[in-house]
C-alpha cells in the first residue's frame, strides 16, 4: 500500500525464516477467510533465497520434533499449508505414513518450508537486509502512524525507507564461539558447516575436531566419522559425554501451547523451576539413538583394531593458534585442569548460539523500549515489546523471549499458535487505531 509516495504497511516482518513464514501463512488465511479489514504486509530477508539451517541438513539427519508441529497444524488443522498437505501434494503421503515415524528427515522438512514459502513469495523481498527502525524525523512519538525501515540496496535494488504500523522481527539465533576463537577457513561454526566442508579437499583432513556435546555436535561427529574413514575424529566435550535427551510424554508437555501462560503467568520460583528440571528436554543434550550410533561406531573401531575416533570428556577449549593451513587447539582437560594442545586441519564449534537481540536494529526506537530488572524487554503476552505509552506503533519479537515465554520461544514447536496470536494481536490493534480515528473525525455522526 503507498502513502504520500511511501510504502507503508500494516505489517512488516525483518528476517523470513519458519517463524515469520508461519505469521505470512496466518495472515493469508485470515485474508482467505474473509476478514472484515484486510492487513497488507511485507516481509524482508537479507538471504537471497529461503534457507533454514542449510549447512546442517546432513544426511539421515531427523527433525527432533514431529511433523505434526508444523507451521500451521496446532493453529489450523485444516490448513491447506500443513507437513500432510505438502506430502499430498507431492504424491508421499502413502510412502510416509509406511514409515511409521513422527520424525521426518531435516532434508524433507526443508523441502516442505521451501514448498510453503513459494505459496507466499508475493508478500517476501529477498536480498533486503533493514539496517535500522526508527521514528520518522521531526514527528513525535504519540503522533507516529508509523515506524520507518532503512532497507539496504542489495543485488542491484536501490536502498528505500518503508513505513510499518506494525513490526515482526524474526532475525534468528546468532552463532556462539568458543572465548578466544575465531571462524576462518580452517575454523567452523556448525551454522556455516556443509559449506565449509564441501570448500575442503577431503584427502586433506586427515585430523579434524568437533566442539560441543549437542545434538549438532554429536551428528557432525557421526557425519565426518562416516565420510573421512581415513581421518582421526575428536569430541571435545565439556560434560563426561554425550547426555541424552529427555523426550518422554511428561516431559514434552513443556513444548505444549498451554505451557507457555504456565511460564508467563508464573512465578519466579515457578519459571526457575521450568529451567531447573527441563533444560534436559533441549539444551545440549543429543537423541538417544545418535548416542547410541556413535558409541557403536567407537566400539567397532576398537574391535577392529582401529583407533580414529576419540571422546574428549570433560575438556574446554581456550584457544586456538592459525598458522597457514596449521591449526592448533588448546585445550584445558580432566578434573586438574591440565593443559594440552591438539593439532587439527579443522575444527568444528558446534557451541551453540546466544537468542536474538534486536537492540542494534532499533537504534535510538530502543529507548522507548521497557526492559526488567534484569535488562531484558519487558514483554506482553502476545509477544509484543512493552513500550512507553506514547509510542503507539507495535514491536513483535518472534524470539529472543525465553525470559518471559519460556524454552520455545527459539524452537518451532509453537510456531503455528504463536503466529496465530500475533495476528490476533495486530488485527485488534489495528481496529482499535481505526476507531480512534473515526471517532476522532467525526465518522459515527452526532449524538442524538
Amino acid at each position: 500500500m503507498s502513502d504520500h509516495g511511501n510504502e507503508i504497511y500494516d505489517v512488516v516482518g525483518v528476517g523470513f525464516g519458519p517463524a515469520n513464514l508461519s505469521l505470512a501463512i496466518a495472515l493469508q488465511e485470515q485474508r482467505a477467510a474473509g476478514a472484515a479489514d484486510e492487513i497488507s504486509a511485507l516481509f524482508l530477508e537479507r538471504q537471497f533465497s529461503f534457507g533454514w539451517h542449510r549447512n546442517m541438513l546432513l544426511p539421515s539427519a531427523t527433525m527432533q520434533i514431529s511433523f505434526l508441529k508444523d507451521l500451521v497444524t496446532f493453529r489450523n488443522p485444516a490448513s491447506s499449508f500443513s507437513f500432510v498437505s505438502y506430502l499430498y501434494s507431492m504424491g508421499r503421503l502413502p510412502q510416509f505414513v509406511n514409515n511409521q515415524d513422527f520424525f521426518p528427515t531435516r532434508q524433507e522438512f526443508h523441502q516442505y518450508l521451501e514448498w510453503a514459502q513459494a505459496r507466499v513469495a508475493d508478500k517476501v523481498e529477498y536480498g533486503s537486509e533493514v539496517t535500522s527502525i526508527r521514528i520518522p524525523q521531526d514527528t513525535v512519538p504519540e503522533l507516529a502512524d508509523c515506524l520507518q525501515l532503512e532497507v539496504a540496496g542489495t543485488g542491484g535494488r536501490s536502498s528505500r525507507v518503508i513505513g510499518a504500523r506494525n513490526v515482526v522481527i524474526s532475525t534468528g539465533l546468532v552463532p556462539r564461539m568458543p572465548q578466544g576463537t575465531e571462524p576462518d577457513e580452517r575454523v567452523w561454526h556448525s551454522s556455516e558447516f556443509l559449506e565449509k566442508f564441501r570448500r575442503m579437499n577431503a584427502a586433506e583432513l586427515r585430523r579434524v575436531a568437533v566442539v560441543g556435546a549437542g545434538q549438532s555436535a554429536a551428528e557432525i561427529t557421526r557425519f565426518l566419522h562416516d565420510e573421512l574413514p581415513h581421518a582421526e575424529v575428536w569430541a571435545i566435550m565439556p560434560a563426561y559425554g554425550y547426555s541424552i535427551a529427555d523426550d518422554t510424554p511428561f516431559a514434552n508437555q513443556i513444548f505444549d501451547p498451554s505451557a507457555v501462560d504456565d511460564y508467563y503467568f508464573g512465578s519466579d520460583q515457578s519459571r526457575e523451576a521450568f529451567w531447573r528440571y527441563h533444560r534436559n528436554t533441549n539444551y545440549s543434550v543429543v537423541d538417544g539413538e545418535v548416542i547410541r550410533d556413535l558409541y557403536r561406531r567407537a566400539y567397532d573401531d576398537e574391535v577392529g583394531g582401529i583407533d580414529r575416533l576419540h571422546f574428549l570428556n570433560l575438556t574446554r577449549v581456550t584457544g586456538v593458534k592459525r598458522s597457514a593451513a596449521d591449526t592448533c587447539v588448546m585445550l584445558q582437560t580432566g578434573s586438574v585442569g591440565e593443559v594440552r594442545e591438539l593439532d587439527v586441519d579443522a575444527l568444528v564449534c558446534a557451541t551453540g548460539y546466544t537468542a536474538m537481540e534486536p537492540t542494534s536494529l532499533l537504534g535510538d526506537l530502543d529507548g522507548h523500549c521497557l526492559r526488567d530488572e534484569a535488562g531484558h524487554y519487558r514483554m506482553e503476552r502476545d509477544y509484543r515489546v512493552v513500550t512507553s505509552p506514547e509510542l503507539r506503533c507495535g514491536i513483535y519479537l518472534q524470539g529472543g523471549t525465553e525470559h518471559t515465554h519460556g524454552l520455545t520461544s527459539s524452537l518451532l514447536s509453537n510456531l503455528a499458535v504463536r503466529s496465530g496470536e500475533i495476528v490476533g494481536s495486530i488485527t485488534a490493534r489495528l481496529a482499535a487505531r481505526n476507531t480512534d480515528h473515526a471517532v476522532g473525525s467525526g465518522v459515527r455522526g452526532d449524538i442524538r
